[in-house]
């Protein structure tokens, strides 16, 4: 039954207790974000994903932030490309601060998934190199690299650019015979052991014939057995941006063919250099040509390439007069027939390089195995360009020396050339130098047959 009494006992216990009443907070209520926080976030969301700036303006990137978020506003797209500068700016500065003068190694490692049969990558290490970067520095960092992430049983090749140091390095210690193993340095291997059998002699005649030597003098010496470093490979792509731009260029011992490339390209570079320079030049090249010019990139020689191949470009499709009207507005010395015929060669001779270059320096659908292949018919192709050249033969035939030079021990490499066989797009139809394809097939016969069941035809063009 309910009693009265204890409802008004009740109510007073309530009344006189000095808690307050529980109340249940709302989420809006728990998370007030500031303004700048939210600028913070979205600069972030802008520069990380690569998003265009103009994202900022658009009506659903707007309402989202702000049914997150009430009572704040989205930036501007001015606003957020002056803070992505600024942002830029402090972190050029830092590293600037951080790494000025000094030198730092960069190691990364690649290998196949065993189940997904995908190129996978990491970063393994970015050390700071103190002191001069001589071979044997290198040689100590990354034997220092390998050990710490016990990998150098795992190691099949390291790939490095073509610095003197560190082919020296390399050179001094790593692997160099057939078993991979270093090769034996000093003398005396070929001595036998007489089975102890002079043991017999007295202690005083085995002294006349000792030679003592400076201990501390032998200590000192180094016998390149220090460290141990795995097979090297020479960079490819560096390889063969050296072909392009420091072998190239002994095409001008001809005297015909630098005089004519020279005046070409000294035309070139003062057209290049008013694009760049001023907004009013572009927009003059773009009114007459109907298209923009490609800056050249010290750094990379496809720039280069690209270059002409927009000039050669405009002229086949805008005409010459496009070109000589752009000279003539920006005050620069104009191509004669010569010099625009010369270029479009120049373009056609080089367009398998800078394809092959492209090729190699593909990052997850290009394996080993791309290597010869396509230097192999890089080599053809010139070799074809070569017969119908007439202003180029010069820079074909300074190449082709370069790349007999650069990569002829490559080609001639049982381990590459298996690996060529093995890439199903390949197989053996990119040569028909059957010495070539013993080398290969000399290994590729020590796998299982369901692993070298590759041979036949296939395709492949650097046209």
């Amino acid at each position: 039954s309910f009693s009265p009494q204890k409802k008004l006992e009740r109510k007073s216990s309530t009344e006189g207790s000095l808690a307050p009443p529980s109340k249940q907070t709302k989420l809006w209520e728990t998370r007030r974000v500031s303004q700048a926080s939210v600028d913070k976030v979205v600069l972030q969301f802008v520069a990380q994903g690569l998003h265009p700036t103009h994202i900022v303006q658009q009506q659903g990137f707007i309402v989202l932030v702000q049914h997150l978020q009430p009572n704040t506003n989205v930036m501007t797209r001015n606003t957020v490309v002056n803070k992505v500068t600024k942002a830029s700016i402090e972190m050029k500065r830092k590293l600037k601060a951080t790494a000025h003068h000094r030198g730092f190694i960069g190691v990364t490692a690649h290998w196949f998934n065993p189940q997904t049969m995908q190129r996978s990558c990491a970063a393994l290490a970015c050390k700071q190199l103190k002191g001069s970067h001589t071979f044997s520095a290198l040689a100590g960092a990354l034997n220092d690299i390998y050990t710490e992430l016990i990998i150098r049983e795992k190691i099949v090749r390291t790939t490095t650019d073509n610095g003197s140091n560190f082919l020296k390095a390399f050179r001094v210690y790593g692997q160099t015979d057939e078993n991979n193993n270093p090769e034996p340095v000093g003398e005396g291997d070929g001595e036998k052991d007489d089975g102890g059998q002079n043991d017999d002699y007295d202690e005083e005649e085995s002294v006349e014939g000792v030679e003592f030597v400076d201990a501390g003098a032998l200590l000192d010496e180094d016998d390149y057995l220090e460290y141990q470093l795995p097979k090297h490979h020479r960079c490819a792509c560096h390889l063969l941006n050296l072909v392009s731009t420091v072998d190239a260029s002994k095409a001008e011992i001809n005297p015909l063919y630098k005089r004519l490339s020279r005046s070409t390209f000294a035309k070139c570079s003062s057209l290049w250099n008013k694009s760049s320079r001023s907004t009013t030049a572009s927009e003059v090249i773009e009114d007459h040509c109907k298209l923009q010019l490609v800056r050249v990139v010290a750094t990379r020689w496809n720039s280069l390439f690209s270059a002409v191949e927009r000039i050669v470009r405009i002229t086949r499709e805008q005409g010459e007069g496009a070109l000589a009207a752009v000279c003539s507005e920006l005050d620069t010395p104009k191509f004669t027939p010569v010099e625009l015929a010369f270029l479009a060669e120049y373009a056609k001779t080089m367009s398998p390089v800078a394809k092959a270059l492209d090729v190699l320096q593909g990052e997850t659908s290009v394996q080993m195995g791309w290597l010869v292949p396509t230097i192999t018919l890089l080599r053809t192709k010139l070799q074809r360009l070569h017969v119908a050249s007439k202003f180029c033969e010069p820079l074909i035939a300074a190449l082709l020396s370069s790349l007999e030079k650069r990569f002829g021990e490559m080609l001639a490499d049982p381990e590459l050339i298996a690996a060529a066989i093995l890439v199903p797009k390949f197989k053996t139809c990119w040569t028909s130098d059957e010495n070539i394809l013993k080398l290969g097939k000399s290994l590729t016969s020590q796998l299982p047959l369901n692993t070298c069941n590759f041979y036949g035809d296939s395709e492949m063009s650097l046209k």
